[in-house]
């Protein structure tokens, strides 16, 4: 990823889970880094990170994040299923803050994590192209379709790249069916996220997050290919142990993309199963 180097980047979130995996990978691609970790103290990893804190909510905390970056990574957000009004500040005012602060700031593009969760109610028999439409499995799911469509509108209106990342699973390994199709490997997510800073785009471009899984969800060739990401991990090499054990998810879940996300306060339809039945 020799092209990122040099490169200041903004990475939002950096004291979360993804955050904390990226930050030494993209440091050690040489980009130039400015990790706003929230609320927390981060401490630099190296001479070329600077860390800031505050509340994205807030323009003076924005500027902090965004002064002197060309790219923003942004990773901040709430990442679980809850009800709207305790995903609307973080996911939806928060994120609305940082486009404004982009647009101020110049930035040229922004790196959107998005998730398979605002596709989460398309069934596991479907396997979707980029333009599928959002069926959003919940809250967090609706918030991620807003958000990309602000990411759609910014380009749009105002001239700012956006590459919006369907995140899937984003863990070490496998661990259950459902990441036969959804596992993204953290070295992937790594050069996912590289690509996205460095590679030229068409103004705005969703990609799929996940590895080269032959049971994938979605069909990522042409918008992997748009970037230059060629994923080199795959879950199927743990499919014989996964395949082994029992499938947590109860049998509503079980055939919906958002797995577990799907049947919380769910309500059955006429025509189709209880939950749990």
């Amino acid at each position: 990823m020799g092209e990122a180097t040099g490169m200041r980047v903004a990475l939002s979130g950096a004291g979360g889970q993804i955050g904390a995996v990226l930050r030494p990978r993209l440091l050690a691609a040489g980009i130039v880094l400015r990790s706003g970790g929230g609320p927390t103290a981060l401490t630099p990893l190296s001479e070329a990170e600077t860390v800031t804190t505050g509340d994205l909510r807030d323009a003076d905390a924005v500027d902090r994040l965004l002064e002197g970056t060309e790219v923003l990574v942004h990773m901040a957000g709430t990442s679980v299923e809850k009800p709207l009004p305790g995903v609307i500040e973080n996911n939806l005012v928060a994120l609305h803050a940082i486009y404004e602060g982009a647009r101020r700031h110049a930035l040229r593009r922004v790196v959107f994590a998005s998730s398979n969760h605002a596709f989460g109610m398309h069934s596991v028999e479907s396997r979707l192209d980029p333009d599928a439409p959002f069926r959003p499995d919940g809250a967090y799911g609706l918030s991620k379709a807003w958000g990309e469509l602000m990411g759609r509108m910014y380009w749009d209106r105002h001239g700012i790249e956006g590459v919006a990342l369907r995140i899937g699973s984003a863990l070490p390994r496998p661990t259950e069916f459902r990441h036969l199709s959804t596992w993204l490997g953290h070295d992937d997510l790594a050069q996912l996220v590289l690509r996205s800073i460095a590679a030229p785009v068409p103004g705005y471009v969703a990609v799929w997050g996940a590895s080269d899984n032959p049971r994938s969800y979605w069909n990522n060739a042409d918008a992997a290919a748009a970037i230059g990401y060629r994923p080199t991990q795959s879950a199927e090499d743990w499919a014989e142990e996964i395949l082994a054990q029992e499938n947590p998810l109860d049998p509503i879940a079980r055939t919906l993309q958002g797995g577990s996300f799907t049947t919380m306060d769910y309500t059955p339809q006429a025509g189709r199963p209880k939950r749990g039945t």
